[in-house]
């Protein structure tokens, strides 16, 4: 029977625990696992460690957080573990050469997409609002350049019509978990074959931020309904009535036509709001201090407010 690798796992986000989740599962033996410093979080602002830390420390898995690997002391520590492969989803820190070159596997990390499309920081978002047919994850070796590696296995699924970034998000951890599982075992056994990305092929997933996230209603309906699917659970789409912030936690497609913004009607079945062409309907909403509820519990007690002919944004 072959020796079981040493594996160092880097990872930060909830995305990175379910794979660490799946490789202890599968018996792979997890020497040491890197995540980001603990970062404050809540009303509180307390510091809060990452999903994958706290499922290090759950396992007794010696956890470290250096804020870079440039530093050549962590470079040091992390050759004195003696890796075989290290394993990185989703942990934020550029990996720079030396780190690369000192796994004797090399390293290797699972990817949101099917690259080269979507390299970078949010491909599960992106690909929604681009209106892709399908999404996936590829397990890469990874080199200096930003998710250019070699694919060792690619897994893909479609994109349904009612994904929003959260379902998606889930689905794709699954998925890439087990792809991940099946690709170390193969690399074990000297099995994978890598395959070169298609360069001319490839686009860039940018960092969501919250301004993306403003309704533009000038925007055709049909990018806009997307774009809230993508943008929920964050940073959620949101845009103004008489100056208070809405935010928009549920839309499709309506029917109707005017300046964008207006509000063309409103019933128990949602808002409609006209947009650059078309319109959208606006189905469940969330109003200052209160909480997400869908628009015909809105439309009881606030008739007034969301009357046709007042406007979206202003």
């Amino acid at each position: 029977m072959t020796q079981p690798l040493r594996i160092v796992f880097a990872g930060t986000p909830e995305f990175a625990a379910r794979h660490l989740q799946a490789l202890l599962d599968a018996g792979q033996s997890i020497v040491a696992v890197y995540t980001q410093p603990d970062r404050p979080a809540g009303r509180g602002q307390k510091l809060m460690p990452s999903p994958v830390k706290q499922l290090a420390v759950q396992h007794g898995i010696a956890v470290f957080q250096p804020q870079t690997l440039r530093d050549p002391a962590a470079q040091a520590e992390l050759a004195a573990l003696q890796a075989d492969l290290m394993v990185v989803v989703a942990y934020g820190l550029i990996l720079p050469q030396a780190v690369l070159d000192l796994p004797r596997l090399g390293c290797i990390n699972s990817h949101a997409s099917l690259l080269p499309r979507w390299r970078g920081a949010a491909p599960i978002q992106r690909a929604l609002e681009a209106g892709d047919a399908e999404s996936g994850v590829t397990v890469m070796q990874m080199e200096a350049g930003l998710d250019t590696g070699p694919m060792l296995l690619e897994v893909a699924t479609p994109i349904g019509a009612s994904d929003t970034g959260g379902t998606l998000h889930d689905r794709l951890a699954e998925l890439g978990s087990q792809a991940l599982v099946q690709a170390v075992a193969a690399l074990a056994a000297g099995t994978l074959v890598p395959q070169a990305q298609d360069d001319s092929r490839a686009t860039y997933a940018h960092k969501l931020n919250k301004d993306e996230a403003r309704i533009d209603w000038t925007r055709p309906a049909v990018e806009l309904e997307r774009l809230i699917r993508a943008f929920h659970p964050w940073p959620i789409c949101h845009s103004t009535l008489a100056g208070e912030a809405l935010k928009i936690h549920g839309a499709r497609l309506g029917q109707g036509q005017g300046e964008p913004g207006l509000i063309l009607a409103a019933s128990k079945d949602g808002l409609t709001v006209a947009c650059g062409e078309g319109a959208l309907l606006l189905t469940r909403l969330q109003l200052p201090g209160g909480k997400p509820l869908n628009f015909a519990d809105l439309y009881n007690s606030r008739r007034e407010q969301f009357a046709p002919g007042r406007v979206l944004g202003q």
